[in-house]
């Protein structure tokens, strides 16, 4: 596959599709709710997808159009291009990218589209001469599935925080999960039961927060995906069980400067943090009833957010206190 139309790292991604055996691509992207979307193409329309994109329907994305305004473009990302790790060795593969939506009317970059917002915001940062990295600390359950293949709300295990086996269950199925999400280019720091019953989190590292952004979304699909493959169901539902802890995601952030200097850091202050990190806090504080709009969207997120579950149910910040919606770490 060549093309005198594309760039080189679009180029890369036909020639490693013809040699990984890809027959078909899935065009991932979110809408409001942080819910994947994605579109399958067979692999040779993969160069049509970069030069011209892939229509869709923009009015039936939650967050996104109304019904009059609903043609939308996806464009797909060549630097998030992976082979999906969970085929058979008999069958073709399958590969993934995650897409840029743009405005069909104006050929434009969609605003609403939650990776454009963070580009956007990423790009003021760079202005003002900061880097943004995140890391983030995903927490989910695994639930026993009925005969007909229906999840059920049965834990796969009555374990705790940092059990093993026989009290954890799945440890084989989040090494499975690891497999398969270091095929896919992420790098595992660990992995561990939770303090619910049936809960887990796997803690990958720190990147860039656009790169961590796609990672989410990728990590929900991996762990999903594997999950199905144990005959569970994964759930990523923030309080599936009512008087038990919920799930959440932690979310380390940090600002470095063009120089590779910790922004947030000064060995002056009393609690070892900058004027840029007290300024950081206190804009996320100011704004945080929006942030909880997006950020917890549904009935059953503030179901979670109750005293007693080190649920962030205070707008403050501390530096041990885990009710807290923002906590300094130790280091």
């Amino acid at each position: 596959m060549t093309s005198g139309n594309l760039t080189d790292t679009e180029q890369a991604v036909l020639d490693e599709i013809e040699e990984q055996d890809v027959d078909f691509l899935r065009l991932q992207f979110t809408d409001i709710l942080g819910t994947v979307k994605n579109v399958s193409v067979p692999a040779r329309q993969a160069e049509k997808a970069f030069t011209e994109g892939i229509y869709f329907d923009g009015s039936s994305i939650e967050g996104f159009v109304r019904i009059q305004e609903s043609d939308m473009r996806l464009k797909p990302d060549p630097d998030t291009f992976a082979v999906l790790p969970w085929r058979q060795k008999e069958e073709s593969a399958a590969a993934r990218m995650i897409c840029d939506v743009y405005d069909t009317s104006t050929g434009d970059p969609f605003e609403g589209d939650p990776r454009r917002v963070l580009k956007n915001a990423l790009e003021r940062a760079d202005e003002m001469g900061y880097k943004v990295n995140a890391a983030p600390e995903p927490e989910f359950f695994l639930f026993e599935e009925d005969d007909d293949g229906r999840a059920t709300t049965m834990t796969n295990d009555a374990g705790g925080y940092f059990d093993l086996a026989p009290k954890d269950l799945a440890s084989d199925v989040r090494r499975d999960i690891i497999y398969g999400l270091e095929e896919m280019g992420f790098e595992v720091e660990a992995s561990h039961h939770e303090v619910a019953e049936g809960q887990h989190e796997i803690n990958f590292t720190y990147d860039d927060a656009l790169s961590t952004a796609d990672n989410v979304g990728t990590f929900r699909t991996v762990v999903r995906a594997i999950a199905a493959q144990h005959d569970l169901h994964a759930t990523f539902m923030p309080k599936p069980i009512p008087r038990i802890n919920g799930s959440g995601m932690h979310t380390h952030l940090s600002l470095f400067t063009a120089d590779g200097e910790n922004a947030f850091h000064d060995e002056d202050d009393e609690f070892n943090l900058s004027e840029e990190a007290h300024a950081f806090t206190a804009g996320i504080l100011e704004h945080a009833p929006a942030i909880t709009a997006i950020a917890n969207p549904t009935v059953n997120s503030y179901k979670r957010l109750v005293p007693g579950y080190e649920a962030p149910v205070y707008v403050a910040w501390s530096d041990r206190n885990r009710s807290a919606l923002i906590r300094k770490p130790a280091a």
